[in-house]
């Protein structure tokens, strides 16, 4: 029997795809995209669609129990660089509503429950190269707070209540599909933008400010992957480190001008740069390797062609 599917927080960057390739596996009508914008974006649109504001727990309960919801997927959080400008609701958002969905499975109204950690979870004294998956971490940011906790929170659902609640430590996520959300390591989709349209970026982190970094496809792929597996094969019930590509902006710009030879960078640092360098510049993802058999897809030269091959037809 398909699983009845719902997002929360669909209409964000990863939310987007992510419903996209959920309807394309298991049926439009069995994916359930929610966010809290009256109606849904164009690509959205033709499945359902709930308006659902996931610190509304009456709300909540109402449409997991009209769709007869098995799995949510909880994507919506205030992000790193906005939940600096708003911390009380960057808190309030991403602490109280993982709360809420965590309820559904406790309260026994769902099965499964995907919620992404990130690699703000890390911090200045956290080892930058190779980062291991059980390390410092010593956030320095409202988000990064919020998801050591959220990351203590699951695993304590899943020792005490029996929750199956999966989690990814996302890198800096890079796509065409839709805009980013306002997150430190969006340069790297804007970049492209800017590329296409005039030729020029500024960048407001360092020229040599290295991040990890995943195309779109690949991070779709790895949240599929981790919710289909066996749950006696996962070992993390915190957040599984995940890696991709690990580049800086001088590199990104370079494998661009492979393709647009005039390209033209420049650099004005701002507050970002200081949360980017508290990061990681590398990931090491054993766990998720050994566990579900993660391997990505793509390396810096394919996602940089593919992402301007589909973003022209966007853009222009």
């Amino acid at each position: 029997m398909t699983n009845n599917i719902l997002v929360i927080g669909a209409a964000g960057q990863i939310g987007t795809e992510l419903v996209l390739q959920l309807r394309k596996n298991y049926g439009t009508d069995k994916v359930v995209s929610t966010d809290i914008k009256e109606s849904p974006k164009d690509e959205l649109a033709d499945g359902p669609y709930e308006q659902l504001n996931v610190l509304d727990k009456d709300r909540l309960y109402e449409v997991v129990t009209k769709y007869n919801t098995t799995e949510v997927y909880l994507l919506a959080a205030l992000l790193s660089a906005t939940a600096e400008q708003n911390p009380a609701l960057g808190w309030e958002l991403n602490m109280n509503g993982l709360s809420n969905v965590l309820d559904l499975s406790r309260e026994g109204l769902v099965k499964r429950i995907f919620w992404p950690s990130s690699i703000a979870v890390f911090g200045p004294h956290t080892p930058k190269d190779n980062t291991p998956q059980r390390t410092i971490m010593e956030p320095t940011t409202v988000y990064g707070i919020t998801k050591v906790a959220g990351e203590s929170w699951c695993e304590y659902y899943h020792r005490r209540y029996g929750v199956d609640v999966r989690s990814i430590r996302y890198p800096g996520i890079i796509g065409y599909k839709s805009a980013p959300g306002g997150g430190t390591t969006d340069y790297a989709v804007h970049i492209f933008h800017n590329a296409i349209k005039t030729g020029k970026y500024e960048c407001f982190l360092s020229k040599d400010a290295e991040l990890p970094m995943m195309y779109m496809p690949d991070a779709t792929k790895a949240t599929l992957e981790l919710m289909e597996a066996p749950s006696d094969k996962l070992r993390i019930r915190t957040s599984y480190n995940i890696a991709g590509i690990s580049f800086n902006p001088e590199e990104l710009a370079n494998a661009i001008k492979k393709q647009i030879p005039g390209f033209e960078i420049s650099y004005k640092p701002d507050y970002r740069d200081g949360i980017a360098k508290s990061w990681p510049s590398s990931i090491d993802d054993r766990f998720a390797r050994e566990d579900w058999n993660w391997k990505p897809d793509y390396n810096l030269d394919r996602m940089v062609d593919d992402m301007l091959v589909n973003l022209r037809e966007v853009v222009l």
